[in-house]
């Protein structure tokens, strides 16, 4: 898996390419851990790359989420493939995240 970031002025975004799946899971959560810290919560996932989650996955979005809503954030995602979208609907995960349709509107939200 590649794990892509950008800023956008004071918001950064995180883009994982490929499953997010075992192996994988831990190396992303090390990485969103460190770009929380940094970012201080102004956080986008970009999950239109990511074709497939496993559990192991859904937990690392998950923590994310319990972590920045500890302190009143929502972590935002946006172009979440149409199987990530039903996986989060089916688990009741979706309410955990605000979806945005692409980058540039998740990133205007911090506004």
């Amino acid at each position: 898996m590649d794990i892509h970031e950008q800023r956008h002025g004071a918001v950064t975004v995180i883009k994982p390419e490929g499953p997010l799946t075992a192996g994988d899971a831990v190396i992303f959560r090390q990485r969103l851990g460190d770009v929380m810290t940094r970012s201080l919560g102004r956080l986008v996932v970009d999950a239109s790359a990511v074709a497939f989650v496993d559990s192991q996955g859904l937990e690392v979005l998950a923590d994310a989420s319990d972590q920045l809503s500890s302190s009143g954030r929502v972590l935002r995602m946006c172009g979440t493939t149409e199987t990530l979208r039903e996986v989060l609907d089916v688990t009741g995960l979706s309410e955990k995240f605000e979806h945005y349709t692409d980058v540039n509107t998740a990133v205007r939200s911090f506004l």
